[in-house]
């Protein structure tokens, strides 16, 4: 039996290095592939990655993209499924297969509203019942959408 595709969790621009360090982690624990589209709003150096207790950071598989365009030309459309709280489309409702593309926006301000528009019907939320908290940290939501590809990646196995 031939082993399936790992899922890709990207992160577009992030600015927040223990979020992308704990979402590193959580890529390394479930063979997911970990992209970083650049610019990155901190250093990814052997002395950075050590001072932040990063010593799994080579256990992870990661790509680096110099741009969103870049990462998106080179992406079956299909496979790309974005999250922002700016839609209503739970991830529940998602199919994911192994070898989709989970992306992520900057913490500070999600992804852009032209990428949000020209794949409007690629778009999901994680659903939050109160009106008072604006989003869910950025690993948390990471870890809740890839558990839900991994699950249903199971489901499909048994």
């Amino acid at each position: 039996m031939t082993t399936p595709p790992p899922f890709n969790i990207v992160l577009v621009e992030p600015d927040i290095p223990p979020n992308t360090g704990s979402i590193a982690r959580l890529c390394g624990a479930t063979d997911t592939i970990l992209h970083l589209v650049r610019p990155l709003g901190f250093s990814t150096d052997d002395k950075h990655l050590k001072r932040a207790g990063l010593d799994y950071w080579r256990f992870v598989d990661i790509k680096y993209w110099d741009s969103l365009d870049q990462f998106l030309a080179a992406q079956a459309e299909t496979r790309l499924f974005f999250f922002t709280t700016k839609v209503t489309r739970s991830y529940t409702e998602a199919s994911f297969v192994p070898g989709d593309f989970l992306v992520f926006g900057r913490e500070t301000k999600g992804l852009p509203e032209e990428i949000l528009s020209l794949y409007h019907d690629r778009c999901y939320t994680l659903p939050m019942t109160n009106p008072n908290i604006r989003s869910l940290n950025l690993a948390m939501t990471a870890g809740i959408v890839l558990y839900e590809a991994l699950r249903q990646r199971d489901d499909v196995k048994k």
